[in-house]
């Protein structure tokens, strides 16, 4: 595995000249646990921005130098959390196998990877979190390797790091193992591999991959059999469709997209209400506005607002207190059998008389601006600006617009290390 340019070897850790102590190094990796379960929650919050992130990775990879440092103590640590093998757990025993170049170490945690998805989960973050220097020989070994689930890990890591695979990733686009082919569609997609995209277009046939083969081509650039497909598989349902439904409706022709939001609407308001900030019609923004004054769809109401105007509700004092008879997520009451968080927490409540005010004042600066998005027109100089300043969610839809206006392209991965994407912004801080 070849480093992108820039990225520096990783710096040599201090070595410990007293025996570690032991409560310390535990709560450095319980700390470890816990942060990385809390970035996995903040890469896809609504209030997050690539600031506030970064100070919870410089946290998160104090504790893994904490473990690093203790050495052989630091490792037990990280591998008795294996006992009960979590995503983060396996995230902390794999990141410390690595950087302590473990063979061994690694080996055993790699092995979890068939037996449970939250494993594979876990795995699949250190690979991503660990600088390419430290991967290179074990992601050659996993690229090579002759089980199909090593070979997908390696496509992963490749993917994770903007690392071409070379010939292994059109070899994986033709494999009968659904696992490792649809590593491969994901890394084909991610680094741009528009030569590949007729062994991309082929696995549409395959009904457990057709959806991500869709997913897949559109970021390629065929607006074809894959988009109908894509548009298929991000509507089949009203529940919500994360990784579908936004590329759709940005990839659908404008028409096509509000028609399928129309026939949302009666069945999922307020996912449709979502899809209509991805739409970026400021046309429908007075319709939002009086969504607004619905508890149930008020503050995703102003998301969709702000996705569209880049207007920042707390910023400019837009918002206002919860209603005083709102009550959302797990309550007190043993006779409630309702357990669900809340999906619009941290979500600004929006003051529509103020929103109203607002949007009169700057609505003439959108007349004609058809697609907007967080304020402008989605060109490549707008999108890479909201890359930088933008919240999580938007960041996510402005790499996905980006390689849509641009296939060909590798997709920016707005949940990597701060660090590592800063360095692609040419933001300063630092690399690796």
């Amino acid at each position: 595995m070849q480093a992108e340019p820039a990225t520096a070897a990783p710096a040599p850790r201090p070595v410990l000249q007293r025996p570690p102590i032991a409560a310390i190094v535990q709560q450095h990796a319980d700390d470890a646990l816990h942060l990385r379960h809390v970035r996995s929650v903040l890469v896809r919050a609504p209030h997050v921005r690539l600031l506030q992130l970064g100070r919870l990775d410089e946290r998160l990879d104090a504790h893994l130098d904490g473990l690093a440092v203790a050495g052989e103590y630091g490792q037990a640590r990280a591998q008795a959390a294996l006992e009960q093998p979590g995503c983060g757990e396996v995230f902390a025993a794999l990141t410390a196998a690595l950087q302590a170049q473990d063979a061994a170490m690694q080996q055993r945690v790699l092995a979890l990877a068939p037996t449970a998805p939250e494993a594979r989960r876990g795995i699949v973050s250190a690979l991503g979190w660990t600088s390419a220097p430290l991967l290179r020989e074990p992601v050659r070994a996993l690229l090579a390797a002759a089980l199909p689930w090593q070979r997908a890990l390696g496509m992963d890591a490749c993917r994770l790091h903007r690392v071409d695979p070379g010939p292994a990733l059109a070899k994986a686009l033709r494999e009968a193992d659904p696992v490792l082919r649809l590593a491969a569609l994901r890394a084909a997609a991610a680094l741009g591999r528009r030569d590949l995209l007729p062994l991309v277009l082929a696995a549409l046939d395959t009904p457990s991959l057709a959806a991500a083969a869709a997913h897949a081509a559109c970021l390629l650039g065929d607006r074809g059999a894959a988009l109908r497909t894509l548009a298929q598989a991000a509507f089949a349902t009203p529940a919500a469709c994360d990784l579908l439904r936004p590329l759709a409706v940005q990839a659908l022709a404008p028409e096509q997209a509000r028609a399928q939001l129309r026939q949302l609407m009666p069945m999922a308001p307020r996912e449709a209400v979502r899809a209509i900030g991805w739409l970026g019609d400021a046309r429908l923004v007075p319709w939002l506005i009086e969504r607004m004054e619905d508890a149930a769809l008020a503050r995703v109401a102003g998301e969709a607002f702000s996705t569209i105007t880049g207007a920042d509700l707390a910023a400019l004092a837009l918002e206002r207190p919860a209603p005083a008879d709102f009550a959302a997520g797990p309550n007190d009451d043993p006779d409630d059998d309702d357990v669900a968080l809340d999906d619009d927490e941290n979500l600004p409540w929006p003051d529509p008389p103020r929103v109203q005010r607002w949007w009169q004042a700057q609505a003439s600066a959108f007349a004609g601006a058809a697609p907007c998005f967080v304020g402008a027109a989605p060109t490549p100089e707008h999108l890479g600006q909201v890359l930088r300043t933008g919240t999580q969610r938007q960041r996510a839809l402005a790499a996905q617009r980006l390689v849509l206006l641009q296939p060909g392209q590798a997709l920016f991965n707005v949940a990597a290390p701060t660090w590592r994407q800063r360095r692609l912004l040419g933001l300063p801080g630092r690399g690796g």
